[in-house]
């Protein structure tokens, strides 16, 4: 089974195509998704501990929580701590499922792979990316996003080229879904004829 890590900084259009990848038959597990699940479940308790005050009703109040990481950057670093190993042993769940089921591809979506050191988890990495007036425009069109918040999030996010020049493939999401489906039909098409590595087509 061939592990691919999808990744891309915000606006790049990450969703849409994990979104893509899940259409032609590859699991797919959205990291964020599971963030969200957590934050009502398993981390309620801990995150509470570390940051008294952050949840309610059993659950993690994410503007608190954004409150208090814009306050004091450093606890940014408390709060993956936590969060980031309860990650992982879903993706390995996740794993362990698709080889059980006999897979061909198995997909992680991981906003912060190689922020996270995830890189070294996956077989290919898939780095998805756009021009930067696009991506700023999709950005700022989100409800409550400010430049502020954009800049903030921008800072912990490894830079677009960078992403790209250590992707095995790239998909440029600049010229709609259709054409990122194409891309991604044939990133699958390569993998599954073996002729994966270095194929970095942007």
């Amino acid at each position: 089974m061939i592990v691919i890590g999808l990744t891309g900084s915000i606006g790049m259009g990450k969703t849409t195509t994990a979104k893509l990848f899940a259409e032609e038959g590859v699991p797919v597990l959205d990291s964020d998704e599971v963030v969200h699940a957590l934050y009502r479940a398993e981390a309620v308790g801990l995150i509470e501990t570390a940051f008294p005050g952050t949840t309610a009703s059993g659950a993690v109040d994410r503007q608190k929580l954004g409150e208090v990481l814009r306050e004091n950057p450093a606890n940014f670093g408390k709060l993956e701590a936590i969060v980031h190993p309860l990650v992982r042993q879903k993706q390995e769940d996740f794993l362990a499922k698709a080889r059980e089921e006999a897979r061909q591809f198995a997909l992680l979506d991981i906003p912060l792979l190689f922020e996270t050191g995830a890189e070294e988890r996956v077989d290919k990495i898939v780095v998805v990316s756009c021009a930067p007036d696009i991506q700023r425009q999709r950005v700022l069109s989100r409800p409550g996003m400010t430049e502020e918040k954009f800049e903030m999030i921008l800072a912990r996010q490894m830079p677009d080229a960078e992403k790209r020049q250590r992707a095995d493939f790239v998909i440029d999401t600049g010229n709609g879904v259709e054409a990122a489906r194409d891309q991604v039909r044939g990133i699958l098409q390569r993998l599954a004829a073996g002729s994966g590595h270095g194929e970095n087509n942007a």
